[in-house]
């Protein structure tokens, strides 16, 4: 089963539509920079509605140590993901499972990319973007090679229409999705995240029927 994050949610009626459509992990932008940021204290209150197995993820790009800390402070079980410019190094000092970021674009070694964070719990692939993701971008899924042994969520321009295409051609662990859900930035709409969950599943039945 394909997993889901819905990321860069603001809201409490987004939140409580990612649970009810069956999100497995909720997004939470810690990077001042993105209209889809939030303080701790705002990923704190958000995240009291997360029911248990639903996984809140700190989105950070080049953080600060202060910054990291009001982050755990606000949410102890939240998974790190790193979309900024860390090495590994920084992404270990954390002490916290994490997954990290790859703009993808020609010419970027992931198999390369890949050996530099043997730590990191997934891969997530996202487009080459100005500024660190969230452009709604999708990049060409052919860039990764089918070799690749780290988990890998898929990124970048994901909506209902294409999420399907995106899970056949890859067979992703997870598919990851901000804009494809939006009205406006940061501004999600329940009905578009129903709609990209039932895709997800239905490509997963039927991946499925192609193995069996």
């Amino acid at each position: 089963m394909t997993r889901i994050k819905i990321c860069g949610l603001t809201r409490e009626a987004d939140v409580e539509a990612a649970v009810e459509a069956g999100a497995d992990a909720i997004g939470f932008v810690f990077y001042a920079k993105s209209p889809r940021a939030v303080t701790a204290e705002r990923a704190r209150a958000l995240a009291k509605l997360l029911p248990p197995f639903v996984t809140p993820v700190g989105l950070f790009v080049n953080a600060t140590d202060a910054e990291f800390q009001a982050g755990f402070d606000a949410l102890p079980n939240m998974l790190v993901q790193f979309h900024g410019d860390e090495t590994s190094a920084d992404c270990d000092r954390v002490k916290r499972p994490y997954l990290r970021a790859a703009r993808m674009a020609p010419g970027v070694d992931l198999l390369d990319f890949a050996t530099q964070f043997p730590n990191a719990q997934a891969l997530l692939l996202d487009a080459h973007v100005d500024g660190y993701g969230g452009g709604g971008k999708v990049f060409d899924w052919s860039l990764i090679p089918p070799s690749v042994s780290s988990r890998l969520v898929l990124s970048g321009g994901l909506n209902a229409a294409n999420v399907a295409d995106g899970i056949r051609q890859v067979r992703p662990w997870a598919v990851d999705v901000s804009s494809g859900v939006e009205v406006s930035k940061g501004i999600k709409s329940a009905d578009l995240i129903h709609e990209f969950c039932r895709a997800v599943r239905l490509a997963d039945d039927g991946v499925d029927a192609e193995l069996t």
